[in-house]
Order: structure tokens, then sequence, then C-alpha cells
């Protein structure tokens, strides 16, 4: 069976990453001799990463080819249809789908976070490619509620995000390297739209709670050189010291980073899947709100918001969340193992939706 993946895949964005990661680990534990083409920005490493094939998703011609010669089309993960980052997004994935279904191959939408759609065009296009897929998985409520707002009249799953499905008994030799002596706080942060004013605040949040607990506090970026800048902003308006790990490393690596902390303080939604993956209890800063559905399925707490400008006073939620470690954990590990379990199925119904066909 050959199967195509279609997602926000060769950007060196690590949640994305980790999530076509996940969805060929799962794939192939259900089947271990599938063929996968995933349709990349950078196909040569893609290839490398993960022993897959791989096109450039820019050469349309290529991209037919290969769905052409495939058993059906995965749309996803991660949150495709949206138009919040810009106007493009919609059209191409929508076009990608479009093609397979031009070509009456199936197509699996694999866990995916809907929304916004700001625009008419974008509730037209997803509205006829959802109609016209196979069998539709999305990640929360909030989408299913959208897309039958906007007219999608299939049948929806809400699923787990694949990345809570992933193997991950990881180390890091960066993390053994630097000896850390204290308990150790992980951070994830970006940018976001045009505001500022909010890294100030979580520099001096971060510095508010180093004045009252000993500890380290380390930076790790999830999308490339994007973050890495996000973080030396913050470092830089900081008193306290703290590092950054390298922006570069591999999923695994960031993964055990996380793993080997004693909280995460993160933005980046992937970083609470990989702290939750990894039982580290987790602090979320939420932008969006699948930060804050996460932070709720994982029973973990919401610091504040970078759109409401509510982040003061977050220190004390850090001092709190470390005083109760333990407790915290206990309330994470319940419905995370039951989300692990369900994130396999998935990637069974894809299969299972080819071979029907």
């Amino acid at each position: 069976m050959k199967i195509v993946i279609s997602g926000y895949y060769g950007f060196d964005n690590i949640g994305d990453e980790a999530i076509v990661f996940s969805i060929i680990q799962s794939l192939r534990m259900i089947e271990k001799n599938l063929d996968i083409v995933v349709l990349s920005n950078n196909p040569e490493k893609t290839k490398s990463l993960y022993n897959v094939g791989a096109v450039n998703r820019w050469r349309l011609k290529e991209v037919k080819e290969a769905i052409k010669s495939s058993d059906g089309l995965i749309s996803g993960g991660g949150s495709l249809f949206q138009d919040s980052t810009g106007w493009k997004s919609i059209p191409y994935y929508g076009g990608i789908i479009k093609i397979a279904q031009w070509l009456k191959k199936p197509v699996f939408i694999y866990a995916q976070g809907i929304g916004p759609l700001k625009s008419s065009l974008s509730r037209a296009i997803v509205r006829h490619v959802m109609n016209h897929s196979n069998k539709i998985t999305i990640r929360d409520e909030d989408s299913k509620r959208l897309l039958e707002t906007v007219g999608v009249k299939r049948e929806l799953e809400i699923v787990p995000d694949p990345v809570i499905g992933i193997e991950a008994d990881y180390h890091s030799q960066w993390f053994k390297e630097q000896s850390f002596s204290k308990p150790v706080i992980t951070v994830s942060v970006r940018n976001w739209k045009d505001h500022v004013e909010f890294k100030k605040i979580i520099a001096s949040e971060l510095d508010k709670f180093l004045d009252r607990f000993d500890a380290h506090v380390v930076f790790v970026p999830m999308h490339g050189k994007h973050d890495d800048h996000a973080s030396e902003d913050i470092i830089s308006m900081m008193k306290h010291s703290a590092v950054v790990s390298p922006f570069d490393a591999s999923i695994e690596e960031k993964i055990a980073i996380i793993g080997q902390s004693d909280l995460l303080v993160g933005m980046r939604l992937h970083s609470l899947i990989f702290a939750a993956v990894k039982d580290t209890p987790f602090l979320a800063i939420s932008y969006d709100p699948k930060i804050d559905s996460f932070a709720d399925l994982c029973n973990q707490r919401v610091a504040g918001s970078v759109e409401d400008d509510d982040l003061e006073g977050f220190s004390e939620k850090i001092l709190e969340e470390m005083s109760n470690l333990d407790y915290r954990l206990q309330l994470m590990k319940e419905p995370v193992n039951k989300m692990r379990g369900v994130a396999l199925e998935t990637a069974k119904k894809a299969i299972d939706t080819f071979r029907q066909q």
C-alpha cells in the first residue's frame, strides 16, 4: 500500500515535524511495509529523517503523479485549514485534497485542528473538500463545531493529536553535558503577531520566580531560529541567567530535554504535548484556543493569554506548580494514557479507509 501525506512539512517547525514523525511511526506500527510519500518543502531532508519517499510540495506535477500512483491521501495533522496566518494555506491544502478527489483517491483527514475561518472563500473551500472526503478526524470540539457551522455534513470524529502517541524513550547528550545541579524549568516561547510586551512580562515573571526559587531556566526553541530569537529576546530582558538549548536539535532530543526537566512553561502546543508524553507537568501560556483546549484535556493550568494581556503574576503559579509537582503529574497521567491509546487507532482508521477503497 502506498500513502501520500500532505501537511506543513519540511519547514523546520519541530511541532509539525513531530506530527509527521508520529503519523509515520503509528502507520508503520499497524503495517510495517507501507510505501509512504511526504509532500515536503525540503524533500531530501524529509527522506533522510523519516526513511520515506518525498516530493517537492510546490511542484504540482510531481504531487499529482505521487497521488495518482497511491492508494490514498492523508491530509494532516496540524492546523492546516486556518486563515489567521495568511490566505494561502486553505487554497493550497484544499487544492491538494481536490487533486486526490479528481483522481478518485480516498482522502483521510488526520487529527486536524480547524480554524479560524475568517473569509467566505475559506469557509466555502473547507465545506467543499471536507464534504467530499472519505473520513474526517479532528482534534477538538471547537473544530467540530466550526465544521458543522460552515456546513460540513460528514461524520466528524474527535481524536487526539498524533504526537501524543509517539514512542519517546529518548535521551539528550546536550542536557547531560550541562550538569544541571538544581531543578530545571524548560520554557517554550514564540513570536506572536506584533505583540512585544508579553516578552517583557515573561522575563519579569521568570526573574520574580528565580528570586524566590533556586532553579535553572532552559529555553527550548520549537521552530528553529524563529523561536531561538524569541528566546534570546526574553533572556536579554532578564536579570537572572538562563540558557537556550540548540535550536537545531532533533525531535527526539527536544522531547528528551523537556522530559528531563521538572516543569515546562510552554507557549507552543507541541512543547506541551512533549511534556505530556514524558510525564512532565506543564504550565501553558495561551495565544490560541488550541493551547487552552490541550491544557484542559491534561488537567494542567494556563498561566495567562498573550492575546488577553493577562500574564502579570504568573510567577506565583510557577511556584505553586513546583510545590505540587507530584499532584499535577497524577492529574495528567490518566487522561494522557487514555489519549495515547486512542492515537494509534487513528492510524488504523486511515489504513482501513484506504483498504476499503
